[in-house]
């Protein structure tokens, strides 16, 4: 009778110990490949699987359940994971949430729909997300101009806006490019799109696109759009009605006195900017900091802010990271002059050395727009007609974290900003 009762107590003790979940660490030393193991975890919500982002511990960490398939499938994408018990998930729940930690658990309850703003053939230039979201396996669909107006975007949760220009002007690339085959067919195809949808300017048929896109995030969207798509996306919403583009870009001049017809109330996230006129300058606006820029390479760095875990979820989501020193880079918008950015737009990334925010978020309506400043997080200054990045090199990029981290925000139950 007693030796029943001690192996009943011996089965008890092991079935209480056994492994139930997998913990993808996601800390500088332990990690293997972070930019895959956003890719497992998406993966595993697109199986109605649970999982919790456990912020700022170890790097913000992913729990997951002990599963056979998961614990496989992380092993053929080489991402390192752990085996916990009951008993050590319960311990690091409850160091979570100490009061005197500044961590949370966030429960992630459905893979959202992706769409990538991206036109469709072959450009010049690599778009960051699309790298990063191929390599870590996450599946998106492409949708440009013909999707967004015939309101297909009700069918997503979160967006990206591909190296873009919504103003009209192909990227202002005319002064550098305009006798180059792929710059030629590219304002053929644009100028024969917008005729297609019913405009007789590119840059009406792209400030309708613009708006489209305000009506998806105001909606309930997500909004991800980096280097020149964020600016000119804000640009375009200020401009609309009013004429900004020259005889080059859509055929007649642009008309008089155009910068003080602008209306800032219609932009996200940026006011009182100043539009450059010249057609010839490879720029927008003063918004982007690039030619005010007096950092060399070696020492340009930008800071992610730290915020409370437990009150202010959503910023700290989006900074998760295992450093808070990110190395710059560059692009058509490099980054963002801080005396341009609305108040109410939350500032999460700076470089103190210029004076420049890389990395904001903000509200509109009931949805969630990020702004990042740059082209490519490992690519400090990627030229038209370089070749892509290849992640296999970087499978740990801190700027690339922050890309990852916008794509599974949508999936987070839902908490509100205190900040």
């Amino acid at each position: 009778m007693n030796k029943s009762l001690f192996y009943i107590f011996i089965l008890l003790i092991t079935f209480n110990a056994r492994a139930s979940f997998i913990l993808l660490p996601m800390d500088e030393s332990t990690q293997q490949n972070h930019l895959k193991a956003y890719g497992i975890t998406y993966w595993c919500l697109s199986r109605d699987y649970k999982a919790s982002w456990l912020l700022n511990y170890r790097g913000g960490s992913f729990l997951l359940p002990d599963v056979e398939e998961i614990r496989k499938e992380c092993k053929i994408r080489g991402v390192s994971f752990e085996v916990i018990s009951d008993s050590e998930e319960a311990s690091i729940l409850n160091e979570i949430s100490s009061p005197s930690q500044n961590m949370e658990s966030v429960i992630l309850e459905k893979a959202p729909k992706i769409a990538v703003y991206t036109p469709k053939g072959k450009q010049p230039w690599d778009d960051a997300v699309t790298l990063v979201l191929t390599y870590a396996e996450i599946p998106f669909t492409p949708i440009y101009d013909e999707e967004v107006l015939s309101d297909q975007l009700l069918m997503y949760d979160w967006l990206h806006l591909h190296h873009e220009d919504f103003t009209g002007q192909y990227g202002k690339f005319y002064a550098a490019y305009k006798n180059t085959p792929w710059y030629i067919d590219q304002k053929r195809d644009a100028e024969a799109l917008a005729s297609k949808l019913g405009y007789e300017k590119v840059s009406q048929e792209k400030g309708a696109v613009a708006k489209k896109i305000r009506d998806f995030v105001i909606g309930g969207g997500f909004m991800f759009a980096m280097c020149s798509a964020t600016d000119s996306f804000d640009i375009a919403l200020a401009a609309d009605g009013v004429d900004i583009c020259e005889t080059m870009f859509d055929g007649d001049p642009s008309e008089s006195n155009y910068q003080s017809k602008l209306n800032y109330n219609n932009s996200f996230a940026f006011k009182n900017f100043t539009l450059e006129r010249r057609p010839e300058v490879y720029e927008f606006s003063d918004i982007d900091m690039t030619t005010k820029r007096r950092i060399v390479m070696e020492k340009d760095y930008f800071t992610l802010m730290e915020f409370s875990a437990k009150w202010d979820p959503i910023p700290s989501m989006l900074c998760q990271n295992h450093t808070q020193l990110v190395k710059g880079f560059m692009g058509q918008t490099t980054s963002f002059d801080s005396s341009l950015i609305k108040s109410n737009v939350l500032i999460m990334g700076t470089c103190e050395l210029n004076g420049e925010s890389r990395y904001i978020h903000g509200e509109k309506g009931k949805g969630m727009f990020t702004f990042f400043g740059g082209h490519d997080p490992e690519d400090f200054q990627h030229q038209v007609g370089d070749p892509p990045t290849v992640l296999d090199l970087h499978p740990n990029s801190p700027g690339y974290r922050l890309i990852l981290n916008n794509v599974l925000f949508p999936a987070a139950r839902k908490k509100k900003l205190k900040t």
